[in-house]
C-alpha cells in the first residue's frame, strides 16, 4: 500500500506516475487498485503497467495512469493485489481504414496513419471543433539577409510516415507518429527534420497532449526560420460571437491573465449595444440577436472592423509583443504587451473552439502564437516552437579553428581555453529537442477561470509522487536518505544543500539560462573578474552534465520531495538527454563534453549520454520519450569503435574489434545503460543481452589483477568481456564522478550472494579504500603510489561507502575529513571545503549588465561534488562521527 500526493497544486487533468516497490513484495502480474483519500475512500479508476522488475521477477517500478477528476483528492492510496475500478467511460482506440480513432468520452480524435496531418479531425459535444493539425517549417538559405535585405525562404510540411498505438486504454491511450518535413507542394526538394510525436489521451478528458521531438539533420546550408504546429478551426458564429484569448504572464498562483477580445468588438463603441450584450461578449457568451440591440448599433454593425489576425511573439525570456490586424494587406495594430507569456490561447466562438499551447513557452524562446483568418469561415491557430519573427536558427560552429589542425595544437589550446577542439566535430547533426504541447477542444468559449486553470496545468502538469520515506524504503537508486535535521551537523549540511539548489535556481533566473537549445542546462565555471559565468570561454561554458549535477538534483528531489527541485531536474534531463547527446549519425549514443556550444566539443563520450542521468525521470513519470533515450544507449558500446575518446593522447593503436574503454566514465555509463535495460520491461531479447553483458563485464572486472585500478581496458562489444590493455595500475580523478559510485552501489546490492557479486564487490571496495589512502598504503597494495588524485570532496563518498560496508571507523573518519578538509597534500580540494561561511554577494553597478547575485567560489563542479558527497555521507555514515569545526 502506498500513498501518493500531488507534487504541486491538484489538477483536474489526467496524470501518469511511477511507484517503486521493495524487492520481492509485489509479484509479477499483480493488479493495482486506487482509492481517494477522502471521507468515503472512493475507488478511483487506474490503469497500471510494470516498467521495471527485480532479478527475481517481482515488480520494481510500476506506472499508473489516472483520468481527470472534477474534484481531485489531496492524496490517493495505491494497493497492490486488488483489481482496479473501471472508468465510467473508457478511452477507446479503434482502427478505421487509414486512420486511428480515439474516443475519450469527452472528445473524438481521428489520427491518420500517413500524410500531412497529425490529427484529421476532433469532435466535441457533437460538433467538429478543429481539423488538420499539422507540422510546418520555414527554411532560409542564410541566417542573415543579403545586401538587398533578401532572404530566400521556403516552406516545408510534416509528413507522417508511420503510426503506432502504444497504449489503448482503458484510462490512457498513446499513439506515436513519426515522419519528416518535405516540400509543401510535394515537388522535388530537401527532406529535413525527422520528427516523432506522441499523442496522449485520457478517459474523460477532451484534450490531447503532444510530445514533439525533432532530430536535427540540417547541414551548413540549412537554417531553420520557423517551426510550428498549425490547426484549422471552423468559425460558424457571427463575428461578434467569435473570440480570441491569449495568455499573458502567470500570477503568484501560477494562473495567467488573458487578452480577452472578440473578432468584432462591440465594447467601447460610440453607440452602446447595451450592458447585457457588452458583458456577454467579454465573458464569451452569446450576445443575443442583433435585432434586439439598439438600432443605432445594429444598422451600423457592418461598419465595425473585424480583426482576423492576431500574434503574440515571445522573442526573448523577458518580453512579448502583441498585435492584430483586420486582414493581410493592412497594417498591424499594436496591443499593450507584457513580460513572460504563459503560451496558451483560444480561438473559436460561442459554439465551440480550440485551446492550444506550448509548455515553458517563454523559457524556450523564440516562440509565437498566431491566430489567422478568424473573420472567415476557417481560422488557423499556430503554435510556433521557433518564431518566424526571430533570426533563422544558426548552428554553425562559433569559431574558425584558429589553426588547430593537429592533435598537438589542439592539446595546446586545451591548456588555455579548456576547449577540446577538432575540425568537423562541432557538428549538431543528430541532436534532438522535445517540446510539450496541448490541443484542447471546448464546446463553448471558456470562461476566464477555466482558461487560467488550463494554462496553469499546461505549464505545471500534474504529477503524483510517493513520500521520500516510501521511495527510500523501496531500496532504489542506491545510497541516499530522506532529509534528517536531528543533529546540528546534519542540519548544517542540509542548510548548505538547500543553499546550493536555491543558488542555482536563482542563477538560472538572473543569468537567463533559457532558450530553444539552452533551457535546462547550467554554466560550468565562473569568472569573478567580469562578474559573469564563462559563457564564451571554451570548455568553461555550458556544463553538459560535467561532474553529474543531474544526479545531485535528482537525489535531492528524492530526499526532499520539493516540487521546485523536481522541475529543475526534469528540465535538465530533457536538455542533457536530448541536446547534449547524438541520436543519429556516426556518434549515435555519445554525448559532447562541456563547451560554448552544447555540441561543440570534440570529446564525444559515454559519460554525457549515461542512462544514469535519465532513469530517475523515467521511473518517476513513466515518460515514454525518456524511455526512448534509455533504449538508445542500451547498445552504446558500439560507439566506442567509432570514436576513441583517448585518441589524442594514446600511445598505441587500438586493437581491431576491441573498443578502448576506461573502467570509470566509460564502463560506468555502459553499466547504467545495461542495468536499466535489464530492469525495464519490454524487449525480452534486449533485456537478456544487456544482463549478460553487464554480468560478464562485472565478472571480468572482479578478476582483473588491478580491478578498477586497471589504467586502460578493452571491451568486446558483442559479449561485454573486459580485458586489460596494460599491466601497470592507474587511476583517473574523473572515473567515479560520472555515476560510477552510484551504479556500483546498486550492482553490489543487486548481485549480493552470487559469485560474480562477491568478486565485483571486492574490486569496488578496494577502489573505495585506496583512492584516498596514504601513498604508502597505495604502494603496499598496488606496488606504486597513485598519481592524479584530486576532487577530494567528491571521492569522500567512496571512503564512506567502504566504511559502511566494512564497519571500519577509520574509514568513516577519513570520509568526513576528506569531505570537510581535504586530505593532506592531495590536489584540487573543493573551495566549498575551505570557505567558513557560504554566502552570495549582490552586484549592482555599471560593472554588470543587470544586478546579479554571485558566489564566486561555486562552480557547477564544486556544487555537484558537495551535493553528491553530502547526500551519500549522510546516508552511509552518521553525521557527527568526526568532530567538525562547522
Amino acid at each position: 500500500m502506498t500513498t501518493l500526493r500531488w507534487l504541486t497544486v491538484p489538477r483536474t487533468a489526467g496524470v501518469t506516475c511511477g511507484v517503486p516497490w521493495p524487492r520481492g513484495t509485489v509479484p509479477a502480474g499483480a493488479p493495482f487498485a486506487a482509492r481517494a483519500d477522502d471521507a468515503h475512500r472512493t475507488a478511483v479508476p487506474v490503469q497500471s503497467w510494470v516498467t521495471a522488475t527485480w532479478p527475481d521477477g517481482s515488480v520494481q517500478w510500476s506506472a499508473h495512469a489516472f483520468g481527470p477528476q472534477a474534484r481531485p483528492a489531496p492524496a490517493y492510496t495505491l494497493v497492490a493485489g486488488e483489481p482496479p475500478a473501471a472508468p465510467p467511460a473508457a478511452v477507446e482506440v479503434t482502427g478505421s481504414g487509414d486512420a486511428i480513432v480515439v474516443a475519450t468520452g469527452a472528445a473524438t480524435w481521428v489520427v491518420p496513419r500517413h500524410g500531412p496531418a497529425l490529427v484529421r479531425t476532433v469532435h466535441c459535444a457533437g460538433r467538429e471543433i478543429a481539423r488538420d493539425a499539422r507540422l510546418i517549417s520555414l527554411w532560409d538559405d542564410t541566417p542573415e539577409s543579403d545586401v538587398a535585405g533578401t532572404v530566400h525562404r521556403r516552406q516545408l510540411r510534416g509528413q507522417v510516415e508511420s503510426a503506432t498505438v502504444e497504449q489503448a486504454g482503458p484510462v490512457r491511450a498513446v499513439v506515436r507518429l513519426t515522419g519528416r518535413h518535405i516540400p509543401e507542394d510535394d515537388g522535388p526538394g530537401p527532406s529535413l527534420l525527422p520528427f516523432a510525436v506522441r499523442l496522449y489521451f485520457y478517459a474523460g478528458a477532451a484534450e490531447v497532449r503532444l510530445m514533439h521531438t525533432l532530430v536535427w539533420e540540417g547541414d551548413g546550408d540549412c537554417f531553420l526560420a520557423g517551426l510550428g504546429l498549425r490547426t484549422d478551426i471552423p468559425m460558424r458564429d457571427e463575428p461578434h460571437d467569435r473570440h480570441v484569448r491569449l495568455a499573458g504572464p502567470a500570477g503568484p498562483d501560477g494562473r495567467p491573465g488573458f487578452l480577452t477580445e472578440a473578432v468584432r468588438g462591440i465594447t467601447g463603441l460610440r453607440r452602446d449595444p447595451g450592458a447585457a450584450a457588452r458583458a456577454a461578449q467579454v465573458a464569451g457568451r452569446p450576445c443575443g440577436p442583433v435585432t434586439d440591440w439598439p438600432e443605432t448599433v445594429s444598422r451600423r454593425l457592418h461598419l465595425v472592423p473585424a480583426f482576423g489576425d492576431w500574434t503574440l511573439d515571445q522573442t526573448g525570456p523577458d518580453g512579448f509583443t502583441l498585435a492584430k490586424r483586420t486582414a493581410p494587406g493592412h497594417a498591424w495594430v499594436t496591443i499593450p504587451a507584457g513580460t513572460r507569456a504563459a503560451g496558451y490561447g483560444y480561438a473559436g466562438g460561442v459554439g465551440g473552439g480550440l485551446g492550444f499551447g506550448l509548455r515553458d513557452f517563454w523559457r524556450l524562446y523564440p516562440t509565437r502564437l498566431d491566430v489567422r483568418a478568424a473573420a472567415t469561415d476557417t481560422a488557423t491557430a499556430t503554435v510556433w516552437l521557433w518564431s518566424p519573427s526571430a533570426p533563422a536558427m544558426d548552428l554553425r560552429f562559433y569559431h574558425g579553428g584558429r589553426g588547430q589542425d593537429t592533435f598537438a595544437e589542439q592539446l595546446e589550446a586545451l591548456e588555455i581555453t579548456y576547449e577540446d577542439y577538432e575540425p568537423g566535430f562541432g557538428d549538431p547533426r543528430g541532436i534532438t529537442r522535445t517540446h510539450e504541447l496541448v490541443l484542447r477542444p471546448y464546446a463553448a468559449t471558456p470562461g476566464a477561470d477555466t482558461l487560467a486553470a488550463d494554462a496553469a496545468a499546461l505549464n505545471d502538469p500534474p504529477l503524483l509522487v510517493a513520500e521520500p520515506s516510501r521511495l527510500h524504503a523501496a531500496g532504489v537508486f542506491g545510497d541516499w536518505s530522506p532529509v534528517d535535521r536531528s543533529t546540528p551537523p546534519r542540519a548544517g549540511i542540509e542548510d548548505r544543500l538547500d543553499f546550493l539548489f536555491d543558488f542555482y535556481a536563482g542563477q538560472r533566473e538572473q543569468r537567463r539560462w533559457y532558450g530553444f537549445w539552452d533551457y535546462g542546462d547550467v554554466m560550468h565555471a565562473y569568472d569573478p573578474d567580469r562578474h559573469q559565468w564563462r559563457y564564451d570561454v571554451g570548455g568553461y561554458a555550458w556544463d553538459n552534465s560535467e561532474l553529474s549535477p543531474d544526479l545531485w538534483l535528482w537525489y535531492q528531489f528524492l530526499r526532499t520531495g520539493r516540487a521546485d527541485v523536481f522541475r529543475f531536474a526534469e528540465a535538465m534531463t530533457r536538455h542533457t538527454g536530448e541536446v547534449d547527446v547524438y541520436h543519429s549519425g556516426p556518434w549515435r549514443g555519445l554525448g559532447s563534453r562541456h563547451n560554448v556550444q552544447h555540441w561543440g566539443c570534440s570529446c564525444k563520450q559515454l559519460r554525457i549520454s549515461s542512462a544514469i542521468y535519465r532513469r530517475f525521470h523515467y521511473y518517476l513519470t513513466a515518460d515514454e520519450r525518456t524511455g526512448d533515450l534509455l533504449r538508445e544507449v542500451a547498445t552504446a558500446e558500439r560507439a566506442l569503435l567509432v570514436v576513441d575518446p583517448s585518441r589524442k593522447i594514446r600511445d598505441a593503436e587500438p586493437r581491431p574489434g576491441a573498443a578502448p574503454m576506461g573502467l570509470g566514465t566509460d564502463w560506468g555509463a555502459l553499466a547504467a545503460a545495461w542495468l536499466t535495460e535489464w530492469e525495464r520491461t519490454g524487449d525480452e531479447h534486449a533485456r537478456a543481452a544487456a544482463r549478460d553483458k553487464l554480468l560478464t563485464s562485472m565478472a571480468d572486472i572482479g578478476a582483473l589483477p588491478h580491478g578498477f585500478f586497471t589504467a586502460e581496458a578493452r571491451l568486446a562489444p558483442d559479449t561485454g568481456h573486459v580485458t586489460p590493455a596494460g599491466e601497470r595500475p592507474g587511476v583517473s580523478h574523473l572515473s567515479a564522478v560520472f555515476g560510477l559510485a552510484e551504479i556500483c552501489s546498486e550492482l553490489v546490492a543487486l548481485t549480493a550472494g552470487t559469485r560474480i557479486g562477491a568478486t565485483f564487490e571486492a574490486a569496488w571496495l578496494r577502489y573505495c579504500r585506496l583512492y584516498l589512502a596514504p601513498p604508502e598504503v597505495q604502494r603496499a597494495e598496488l606496488g606504486q603510489a597513485l598519481s592524479g588524485i584530486s576532487l577530494i570532496q567528491a571521492h569522500s563518498r567512496l571512503a564512506a561507502y567502504a566504511a559502511a560496508r566494512t564497519g571500519d571507523p577509520d574509514l568513516a573518519a577519513l570520509a568526513w575529513h576528506a569531505f570537510h578538509e581535504g586530505v593532506g597534500d592531495q590536489l584540487n580540494t573543493n573551495p566549498l571545503q575551505s570557505e567558513p561561511v557560504w554566502r552570495t554577494t549582490s552586484v549592482a553597478s555599471p560593472q554588470v549588465l543587470t544586478p546579479v547575485d554571485e558566489a564566486a567560489y561555486i562552480s557547477t563542479n564544486d556544487a555537484a561534488q558537495y551535493g553528491l558527497a553530502a547526500i551519500q555521507l549522510l546516508a552511509l555514515v552518521a553525521a557527527g562521527t568526526v568532530a567538525t569545526k562547522r
